[in-house]
């Protein structure tokens, strides 16, 4: 499986969108403080994940998750839970 997941920072209240073959080993990795892009920045809480059979469909959503449109929506299906933990201001 593929999978594109979306991590909320507990540090910053930023947020990582993420591409990954291995969604648990990645996770451990961003938790461990392992990944270079996210390791001074948690802990993190996993907040959002899509799994997909073809490779090409998740590389095509992280892509359009990073864009404007993409942001816009991901922050439209998971108004509920900004609402009880906002994302930074700056």
């Amino acid at each position: 499986m593929f999978y594109v997941y979306v991590l909320h920072s507990t540090r910053d209240w930023g947020l990582y969108i993420g591409y990954s073959t291995g969604l648990r080993r990645r996770l451990s990795e961003h938790k461990d403080g392992a990944s270079r892009a996210t390791g001074y920045r948690g802990p993190w809480n996993l907040i959002y994940y899509e799994a997909y059979v073809e490779e090409t469909d998740p590389v095509g959503r992280e892509r359009y998750s990073k864009s404007g449109g993409g942001g816009k929506l991901l922050r439209s299906q998971l108004r509920n839970y900004f609402a009880k933990h906002p994302l930074r201001t700056a």
